[in-house]
């Protein structure tokens, strides 16, 4: 095992071996294997916002086969989808490549102003389908987050009692928040330790951005003159805000954007010490050779052979 792994999991001594030695699956997959980064492919987004949004870009994506294959094929750590497509794909790929079971969902036919997603999978299912991790979604500022914790805490600690890893979606979302504010760096520090003080071994949050939400919370930022000024910056805050770095926390690639964006921002997230990215539209939206070439890239700015 390389020494970084070995570093990472001494900070999740306090979980079971089956849920470090899944953790040790997914560091150790892939192309960054051993590195401690993370590369992940998600595939919610025809749950999430309907199927021709996310698959008529690239058609082939209608077959759940072709995202587990893509994910495998490219050298990612792990590939995360609802239970539909993990039912469809468990059989060829649970031994292939760590799969992560997304068992909690959220549609925009019903686009709340506070949402709560539906409980649609179960750790037991997780189990069943060979995977390494469930993966769950919070949105912290919403009015049904007491709700989301409770129902976390409870398939959390089934999730660790099987072995299973548990990663966490960490969205600030709600009508309190403004749509600035949903990726502000306050905010997106707090969302980060809130997952983690919920247990999550892994962390997902996006990346933030310099406006600060919170009045309170500006106070502080300016009378510490904390550093924000650059995505490092921000990102490194974030990272900080996870246990001091004790807790692995990766970044959304969110929307399709062009390359050089998209290279910039991982740059920024590598930069300030993010653990890695879970990348969607930006790579399944496009043809596969060129999917390939994408994420090949996005591997090698990570292991930093691209600077």
């Amino acid at each position: 095992m390389q020494e970084r792994v070995r570093e990472i999991l001494s900070w999740y001594e306090h979980d079971n071996p089956g849920v470090r030695a899944n953790l040790a699956r997914m560091l150790n997959h892939g192309k960054l294997g051993g590195t401690g980064k993370l590369v992940i492919l998600p595939v919610d987004q025809g749950f999430e916002h309907g199927p021709a949004r996310s698959f008529a870009p690239n058609p082939p994506g209608y077959d759940p086969d072709y995202h587990a294959q893509l994910a495998l094929d490219s050298g990612c750590n792990a590939y995360a989808a609802p239970l539909g497509f993990i039912e469809s794909v468990a059989s060829k790929f649970a031994a292939e490549i760590p799969l992560i079971l997304k068992i909690n969902s959220h549609e925009v036919l019903c686009d709340e102003k506070d949402p709560m997603p539906a409980l649609t999978a179960s750790p037991r299912d997780a189990l069943r389908l060979g995977c390494a991790a469930i993966g769950y979604t919070i949105y912290p500022g919403s009015a049904h987050f007491r709700a989301m914790y409770e129902q976390l805490r409870q398939v959390s600690e089934e999730a660790k009692a099987s072995g299973l890893a548990v990663v966490v979606w960490s969205y600030p979302r709600g009508s309190n928040l403004s749509k600035e504010g949903e990726t502000a760096i306050d905010v997106a520090a707090y969302a980060a330790q809130i997952a983690c003080q919920l247990g999550a071994n892994i962390v997902k949050v996006k990346p933030p951005t310099a406006h600060i939400e919170l009045a309170e919370a500006k106070k502080v930022y300016e009378k510490y003159a904390i550093p924000m000024a650059t995505l490092a910056d921000r990102v490194r805050h974030v990272v900080q805000s996870s246990f001091n770095g004790k807790r692995i926390v990766i970044f959304s690639g969110g929307a399709a954007k062009d390359d050089a964006a998209v290279f910039d921002e991982l740059r920024g997230i590598r930069d300030g010490g993010g653990f890695g990215s879970i990348i969607g539209r930006n790579s399944f939206q496009r043809p596969k050779d060129k999917a390939l070439e994408f994420l090949a890239k996005v591997m090698d700015i990570y292991a930093g052979k691209i600077k």
